[in-house]
């Protein structure tokens, strides 16, 4: 538990640590960012290799979450912002510099829990909505138990982890609860923030990194983060079962195949929320940079077109490695093409 800890400790401060290991008077660029935790390890690994390479530019990325990012790129605080939702129609008319949106990287969404000596659970897509909606408290509920019969599940409570922040993790989780179970849709809907269940059992932490930890540190608990945080703290994932009923455990495989089914629309905006195909993991989303349309400054637009244009080449070939899921072809070119509107 020791290491995760040290990287769930140094997570917010990476960026500081950027900053500072180029801070020297010959830098002609310092690009500021905020917003989503999903995406942070990759876009961490994307901005210190970038600036290794280009050490005139320094990239200042606060994993806030996405909430949080997208309050400060509409008011203007940042020369960029990401998020694991992509803006509404109401909060880009609200940014005069107009929006571009980018996916850049796409990621599962996963139950992770904390079960010691449990072998990988499998949840049927009826049975795991209920575990957030409350249908479901306890380990040996007899639908777990059937759902894994070669399995002695303890007689213990089940904690649920949520985010407590703004979430884009939250905003695409949900719309998988929703599309999926009409008892959540009906009580809770979707949003970066939603209305959780009464419960004791219920808690809250901050940003992906946060709920892992949680998670980490608290015997019964289950909850839902990117596929990476979960790898590195050595948490065990659920398989669960997509819309074929094949049951899905998170890979690259799984996720290239829930991405392969939705086309890219012009706007690039797209919420995957139940992929099709037997192989298709079913917990699944883009995740986006928001550039402005318009710089008061051309050469914060033309280094931050020149960092996106890493991302989109070299960048995704590390994807799978920290934990995410390279781009199609056809969406990085739709990408690429889209970039051309930041001037």
């Amino acid at each position: 538990m020791r290491p995760f800890r040290c990287l769930a400790s140094l997570l917010p401060v990476l960026s500081l640590m950027f900053a500072s290991a180029y801070s020297a008077p010959t830098l002609s660029q310092r690009l500021t960012g905020s917003g989503a935790s999903f995406p942070f390890p990759i876009y961490s690994t994307w901005f210190k290799t970038y600036s290794r390479a280009n050490p005139g530019v320094i990239i200042d990325y606060q994993a806030k979450g996405s909430g949080a990012g997208i309050r400060d790129f509409i008011n203007q605080t940042v020369d960029f912002a990401a998020s694991d939702a992509a803006m509404t129609d109401e909060e880009m008319v609200s940014v005069a510099a107009g929006v571009q949106l980018l996916p850049v990287t796409a990621g599962k969404i996963v139950l992770a829990y904390n079960l010691p000596g449990v072998p990988p659970l499998r949840l049927p897509r009826d049975v795991y909505p209920l575990l957030f909606t409350g249908g479901i408290t306890r380990w040996d509920d007899d639908r777990l138990q059937a759902a894994n019969p070669d399995i002695t599940l303890p007689d213990m409570p089940i904690t649920i982890v949520r985010r407590a922040d703004s979430s884009g993790t939250t905003f695409a989780f949900t719309r998988h609860l929703e599309a999926i179970s009409n008892a959540w849709a009906e009580a809770h809907g979707s949003g970066k923030t939603v209305v959780w269940p009464d419960s004791d059992k219920i808690v809250a932490a901050p940003k992906n990194d946060g709920v892992t930890a949680t998670i980490k540190q608290t015997p019964g608990s289950l909850g839902y983060v990117e596929y990476g945080y979960a790898r590195f703290a050595k948490l065990p994932m659920a398989a669960l079962e997509n819309a074929s009923g094949s049951f899905v455990a998170p890979s690259l495989a799984g996720g290239v195949a829930a991405l392969a089914g939705t086309p890219l629309p012009p706007d690039m905006r797209v919420w995957i929320t139940d992929p099709q195909g037997a192989d298709a993991y079913p917990i699944i989303t883009y995740t986006w940079l928001l550039l402005y349309r318009e710089y008061a400054d051309a050469e914060i637009a033309a280094a931050l077109k020149a960092v996106v244009e890493y991302c989109l080449s070299e960048g995704q070939l590390v994807a799978d490695r920290l934990g995410y899921v390279p781009l199609p072809e056809p969406v990085v070119t739709a990408v690429r093409r889209a970039l051309g509107n930041v001037r």
